[in-house]
C-alpha cells in the first residue's frame, strides 16, 4: 500500500477544484454589472454569444456548446422568448428537435453588448501570453474531463 497522505490532499489549496471554482465566480462577477444593463444574467448572455455566432441552431446543439443541460435551457429560453429575443419552433422533420433563432430585437442586443468583453478584459491581470495559455488549458480540460 502506498503512504498516501490523505490530510494533505484533502486541505482546500491542494484541490483542483478550487481555484477553478472561485476564479470563474470572480470573473463572472466582473460581467455583472455590465450585463445588469442589459437586462440579462451571465448564462444569457453566454447564450446570446452562441446566438450572435450561429443563429437558428438545436437547444441541443446550443446545450453541447454550453455545457448545459435542457433543464437549464429551457426556462432561460423560455424566458428570453417572453422577452423578444428569440423564437423557439420544432423542426418540421424531426418534431423532438426544438431550433432557436435571434429576433430583430435579439440581434440588435449584439450592438448594446459589444464592448463588454474588452471591459472584462481591462479587469484581468493576465498578459496575453498568460491568458491564451489559460485559455489553451481550459479548454483542454473542458474537452479530457469525462
Amino acid at each position: 500500500m502506498s503512504d498516501i497522505d490523505y490530510d494533505e490532499i484533502m486541505k482546500l489549496e491542494n484541490q483542483l477544484c478550487f481555484p477553478l471554482y472561485a476564479a470563474s465566480r470572480q470573473v463572472v462577477s466582473l460581467y455583472t454589472p455590465h450585463l445588469r444593463e442589459l437586462g440579462l444574467t451571465y448564462t444569457q448572455y453566454i447564450v446570446f454569444l452562441v446566438l450572435w455566432e450561429s443563429d437558428n441552431i438545436s437547444v441541443g446543439e446550443l446545450g453541447r456548446r454550453l455545457y448545459l443541460d435542457n433543464g437549464t435551457l429551457t426556462p432561460l429560453l423560455k424566458k428570453l422568448e417572453t422577452a423578444g429575443y428569440l423564437t423557439r419552433a420544432r423542426d418540421k422533420g424531426d418534431e423532438r428537435v426544438v431550433t432557436v433563432s435571434l429576433t430583430d430585437e435579439g440581434r440588435a442586443l449584439k450592438e448594446r453588448a459589444k464592448t463588454i468583453p474588452l471591459k472584462i478584459g481591462s479587469c484581468v491581470a493576465l498578459t496575453e501570453k498568460e491568458a491564451l495559455s489559460l485559455y489553451t488549458l481550459l479548454y483542454k480540460l473542458l474537452r479530457e474531463v469525462k
